[in-house]
């Protein structure tokens, strides 16, 4: 796809207001297994830029994990400055949960959502807990604050976006990276007296 088909698709399917304006960041997997972060600019139905200083040639088939989106197969499109285009080739169901996806970034963009506002983060009293990676492996971590619905953790170690870790005994999904962590969406909501019981 040229770019100037490639940015009519963009315009045509674009969500209201345009297409998601918000820098996002994670991950993309080659065909050869190697990960490589990203930035993602201009995201719509159809496609996005993924900045990034890995050099990728056009036709390769993506994996990517990308913060507030999840993952999402791609294909790899013409370079731009600092990176490259991909296009996005979803159907059915797919398609539909993908584009409420972006529609709920653009609300969230111009202040709409109530997603955000609905749980009040709270600093914890107990800070010091353990995540736990899939594989068993454990390491301390550091509360920085925690609502029903997530929680931000200071950690050492980066797993990549999507995966599923336990903040304590409570059951979460990588969704972000911070500046010296990661944010947690949790699998099931707390209740309120697991605030502080559940990262103890």
């Amino acid at each position: 796809m040229n770019a100037t088909a490639y940015t009519n698709a963009a315009q045509t399917t674009a969500m209201p207001g345009g297409p998601v304006k918000q820098t996002l960041f994670g991950r993309f997997m080659l065909p050869d297994m190697t990960e490589h972060p990203c930035q993602v600019n201009g995201i719509t139905i159809d496609g996005a830029v993924f900045i990034t200083s890995e050099p990728v040639p056009p036709g390769l088939s993506l994996v990517a994990y990308l913060e507030e989106v999840g993952r999402i197969e791609a294909t790899s499109a013409e370079a731009v400055d600092g990176g490259f285009k991909v296009t996005f080739s979803l159907t059915g169901a797919r398609r539909d949960r993908f584009e409420t996806r972006l529609k709920w970034l653009v609300q969230k963009e111009h202040g709409q959502s109530a997603e955000d506002r609905r749980h009040t983060r709270y600093e914890p009293r107990e800070k010091q807990s353990q995540i736990t990676m899939p594989d068993g492996r454990e390491y301390s971590c550091e509360v920085v604050d925690i609502s029903l619905s997530g929680a931000a953790v200071k950690v050492d170690v980066m797993p990549s976006l999507g995966t599923f870790i336990l903040l304590g005994k409570m059951r979460g999904r990588v969704v972000r990276y911070l500046d010296t962590g990661i944010a947690i969406e949790f699998v099931k909501l707390l209740d309120r007296t697991q605030l502080t019981e559940t990262v103890r």
